[in-house]
């Protein structure tokens, strides 16, 4: 009896922590308690949050928080600079303040940042790529494609008389590691979405998500001005179908100003699309681009495409694809999928990359050779097969918005792999050197 009662009590020690902590706060479970010193230059929703995370969370200096324009910032990088025992965060904007409150507090977990010391620091920090996303795959019944953790964490029929506070959580959670937009919808899309209904919705997740930095962005039918218009004709070039679609992206952002843009699978696995009316996939996304235009939205046009009728997917994208390089406007990504067929645990690399050079916003080389899926033989074929993109060429920027000049092409197990890169102004870097390239270390195999 002794033996059980001990065993009770020592679970009970054991479990107890165990059931506090059910991992929704991720990283941010630092205690709220440090009272620091926080100066702002203003009150904004964006900024009370970068004020309230440091007040609760940062332990270090007194801190000031300035928005400054930097040419060495981009519009939501930060400069940290601790000089003569003062600790100053700069920003072009309140999103880039807010990313830096969320690096002071991962350095203070990390290392000693912040606190008084006689050496001067300074962290200059921009981001990569100027969009970062999630996409999900969520129905409006609230079931989840490819989901295996319970129902979407939307609930359609609360809203938007009821916002939970997971909403923010999710927010605040995605804004502390750098996400700036998210797509709520699965991209096998009911063409409900875009009703005036389910776009008050949206707005009311917007609004929560907006002082985070967070942009809406929606999976769409093809078909919608069908199904939720009316029209005999979803095809792209007709004039009724074009109206329908500008009607619907001014409806969109009168209610949502800040709107991102649209996410779009088309003619693949039964999904509808331009390739239904006998036009390319170029002409449907150039359509709804268009649209989009006036409100600087962006139109993200799925490149993986599969259709019953072909007995070889791994070809398909490439055979619809390649022809159309240089025939999307500058406002579509065109969204290449590592390998070219689905859900594979290894597959080879989709034939798209470095056929489509003069695409604008060209899916970048870097997602591809990042891929775990990828062994270093694959990395140096990859470089290869690439080699068109790769140019020394100046007067050949102008043509291609990402190139580079492979500078090895043999690779070893832990050998660095280097590139000129031209016309990569994202990268801090290559801002700082006179002739606009640097040579860049790009990745490491392993």
């Amino acid at each position: 009896m002794k033996k059980l009662l001990s065993l009770f009590l020592l679970l009970s020690c054991l479990l107890g922590p165990v059931s506090a902590e059910d991992g929704s706060r991720l990283w941010l479970r630092q205690s709220t308690d440090a009272h620091a010193q926080i100066t702002t230059p203003r009150q904004s929703p964006t900024l009370n949050i970068a004020v309230r995370e440091l007040k609760q969370a940062w332990k270090g200096l007194p801190v000031t928080l300035v928005l400054k324009k930097d040419k060495q910032l981009s519009s939501e990088g930060f400069r940290i600079r601790q000089v003569n025992g003062k600790l100053t965060v700069t920003s072009p904007s309140e999103t880039g303040l807010l990313y830096a409150a969320y690096h002071l507090i991962r350095l203070q977990e990390m290392q000693n940042f912040g606190k008084p010391s006689e050496t001067d620091q300074e962290i200059t920090e921009n981001p990569a790529y100027d969009l970062r996303i999630l996409n999900h795959w969520d129905n409006l019944d609230r079931s989840i494609e490819r989901g295996y953790a319970g129902k979407s964490l939307w609930n359609w029929e609360e809203l938007p008389g009821t916002l939970s506070d997971r909403y923010e959580a999710y927010a605040r959670a995605n804004a502390s590691i750098g996400i700036n937009a998210t797509v709520l919808n699965n991209v096998n899309a009911s063409s409900k979405i875009l009703s005036a209904e389910y776009l008050e919705k949206v707005k009311a997740l917007a609004d929560v998500f907006r002082p985070y930095g967070i942009k809406v962005y929606l999976s769409i039918n093809f078909a919608s001005p069908m199904q939720l218009g009316g029209l005999s004709t979803a095809d792209p070039l007709d004039k009724d179908v074009i109206a329908w679609w500008k009607q619907k992206a001014k409806e969109i952002y009168r209610t949502i100003p800040d709107f991102g843009g649209f996410l779009v699978k088309a003619n693949s696995e039964g999904q509808p699309g331009p390739c239904d009316f006998n036009r390319t996939h170029a002409e449907g996304a150039n359509m709804l681009a268009d649209a989009l235009k006036p409100y600087k939205g962006i139109v993200m046009w799925r490149a993986f495409v599969y259709s019953p009728t072909d007995a070889d997917r791994a070809k398909q994208a490439y055979l619809e694809f390649q022809p159309l390089d240089g025939q999307f406007r500058d406002n579509v990504i065109v969204q290449i999928k590592n390998g070219p067929v689905d859900f594979q645990p290894r597959e080879p690399y989709s034939p798209l990359f470095g056929a489509m050079p003069r695409i604008p916003d060209y899916t970048r080389i870097s997602g591809l050779l990042q891929s775990p899926c990828l062994s270093c033989p694959d990395v140096g074929r990859v470089l290869r097969l690439c080699e068109a993109v790769f140019t020394e060429s100046h007067s050949r920027r102008r043509q291609y918005r990402y190139g580079y000049k492979l500078v090895r092409s043999s690779f070893r197990p832990s050998q660095l792999v280097r590139f000129w890169a031209h016309g990569l102004e994202s990268f801090p870097d290559i801002r700082n050197n006179r002739r606009g390239m640097a040579e860049t270390d790009f990745l490491r195999c392993k």
